[in-house]
């Protein structure tokens, strides 16, 4: 267990040693209220990292969901199971980061202009499909049609 003088020093100390060993020392600090025990700046760093982590993964998820969903519209002669089985994982794994996240709803449709880009050009790059048969902009809704049990025709 790491004293906290040692904690003090992060570049010496446990955080840069022993990361998981660092997490159960913070961990027991918070847990008896010792605040002169915790590592704040690290602390701090690691619960920033925390959120960015979270909307990293629903930008992510939210990408593949619309590459899927682009390809099912505009290959629909390759449809296939594995496309519908991504479609309905990305919507399942979206609405599990919603649920232990609600707050990270109201991001969503800030991402979906990056995601929709990111989404054009994997789109176009694994159908060989010309980049200008995708529209710049995502001409689904979000709640309605994306995120919703609604599939492209």
């Amino acid at each position: 267990m790491a004293t906290a003088r040692q904690l003090e020093h992060p570049k010496t100390g446990l955080y840069e040693q022993d990361f998981l060993a660092w997490i159960e020392d913070q961990a027991e600090a918070l847990r008896a209220k010792q605040g002169g025990a915790l590592d704040w700046e690290n602390l701090l760093e690691e619960v920033e990292s925390m959120g960015r982590n979270e909307r990293n993964a629903m930008e992510s998820r939210l990408s593949l969901l619309l590459m899927h969903l682009m390809k099912w519209h505009w290959q629909p002669e390759k449809r296939s199971k594995s496309w519908m089985q991504t479609i309905r994982e990305q919507r399942k794994a979206i609405r599990r980061i919603l649920r232990n996240s609600p707050s990270l709803r109201n991001h969503v449709p800030e991402m979906l202009p990056e995601a929709w880009a990111e989404a054009r050009d994997d789109a176009a790059f694994e159908t060989e499909i010309p980049l200008s048969t995708f529209p710049e902009a995502c001409p689904w809704g979000l709640d309605t049609q994306v995120l919703a049990d609604w599939m492209p025709e």
